[in-house]
């Protein structure tokens, strides 16, 4: 499940990027980084809407992977999975006392 979930998370964040990649900036657009004008590609007003409704969908789905999977991973650290291995606890040899030693005069 996580690993389905984290590639399907991978895929829409590269499909947000694109879609904001691709979005008409001020001065052109996709249609004009083909050759046509930014108008004629898609029609008047196509582009816009459709790549806005893309990157609104990818933004949306981006997030609720991403709640996914952090929900996930917060429930195999309360079972006591953890990412970071914890270390061999180690007691301290233990100390025996030292002889005393003569007392000078």
């Amino acid at each position: 499940m996580t690993i389905v979930l984290t590639v399907l998370h991978v895929a829409v964040a590269l499909c947000l990027i694109l879609s904001v990649l691709l979005q008409a900036g001020k001065g052109g657009g996709m249609g004009a980084a083909f050759g046509g004008s930014s108008d004629t590609m898609f029609g008047t007003r196509g582009p816009v809407n459709f790549l806005s409704k893309v990157t609104t969908g990818a933004a949306v789905l981006f997030m609720v992977t991403s709640l996914l999977l952090t929900y996930i991973g917060s429930q195999g650290a309360n079972q006591g999975g953890s990412i970071v291995p914890a270390a061999p606890v180690q007691s301290a040899p233990a100390q025996t006392p030292s002889p005393a030693a003569p007392e000078k005069k």
